[in-house]
């Protein structure tokens, strides 16, 4: 029997942020108990371990015959990307929280159509600079946030520029990649890079001082069943979802809608984290949200 559905992909690409959303939440509680190199360490292998019979599963080759050169532009991606880029996600969110974080994410969108007309040649319209300027102004709303959520003005400012940072690491990471990702598929992508975020990150590890400490941090109960529950769905599952949202449609409208995690994980933070939603946030959400449009749709 055949299954239609007109809007299958939307439908697809939205649960996909909902599910990303309840992930980050997830990965919120966690970072209360384990280090975020801990936490990014785990999330990268366990995600390694749930792909590879997913990929046998669908008839998917572990490695390909691909030259070595492409080997090494998506791993070097996935050093950037699943390394650097979400340690650094982690320690932002943990400094401040789920809500700020949604909005400090929305800079990623920038970053890529920047890159991208810097790299990649493409063209820059003007609705899309002006989408690009009012995802600024909602970061630099953020900034003149004052003690709430007893979130001190420096970490504040640590936190932001730690979430940027990572977004910015995060698009380099996919402009690597995007020209090679039409003819490439898309678990592999994912396996390579994956591979290449765990041992890096993993090699690390071992030169730090403390890695005792960081890696005892993720044997908590507490630590562990947050961690293990954010990884799964938000690693594995939103990932699996945002592939096939990507291939019922169009992929602008697709990421866009991804981008409205950010709403979602703003609603979750005061349903479930209890952070205080002000109208300086709200207003902060609504801009961000706003530009990323306005960049997508530009």
């Amino acid at each position: 029997m055949n299954f239609s559905y007109p809007y299958l992909g939307q439908t697809l690409a939205l649960l996909s942020s909902i599910i990303w959303a309840f992930a980050v939440i997830l990965f919120r509680k966690s970072g209360e108990t384990v280090h975020p190199i801990a936490l990014n360490l785990f999330k990268n292998l366990l995600a390694l371990i749930l792909i590879l019979p997913t990929m046998m599963i669908f008839g998917e080759s572990l490695f390909i015959a691909f030259p070595v050169s492409k080997y090494l532009i998506f791993l070097l991606s996935g050093i950037l990307g699943m390394a650097i880029a979400d340690t650094l996600f982690f320690m932002s969110l943990n400094r401040i929280g789920a809500s700020l974080n949604a909005i400090v994410a929305c800079t990623y969108s920038p970053f890529i159509i920047i890159l991208s007309v810097l790299f990649l040649k493409e063209s820059l319209a003007l609705v899309q600079i002006f989408g690009v300027i009012l995802i600024v102004l909602a970061v630099l709303l953020t900034t003149r946030l004052k003690h709430i959520d007893h979130i001190t003005r420096r970490n504040l400012l640590i936190g932001i520029l730690l979430g940027t940072l990572a977004n910015a690491s995060t698009a380099v990471g996919i402009i690597l990649i995007k020209p090679q990702l039409g003819v490439t598929p898309l678990l592999w992508a994912t396996e390579i890079r994956l591979i290449g975020g765990f041992v890096s990150l993993f090699i690390i590890t071992m030169f730090l001082p403390n890695r005792k400490q960081i890696i005892s941090s993720l044997f908590t109960i507490k630590g562990i069943g947050y961690s293990i529950g954010g990884t799964f769905i938000g690693t594995y599952l939103a990932l699996i979802i945002w592939l096939a949202g990507m291939k019922y449609t169009a992929a602008s409208i697709a990421s866009a809608l991804n981008q409205t995690s950010s709403v979602f994980v703003f609603i979750f933070a005061a349903l479930i984290l209890k952070e205080k939603i002000t109208m300086m946030r709200t207003a902060a959400i609504i801009l961000a949200i706003t530009g990323v449009f306005m960049v997508f749709f530009g």
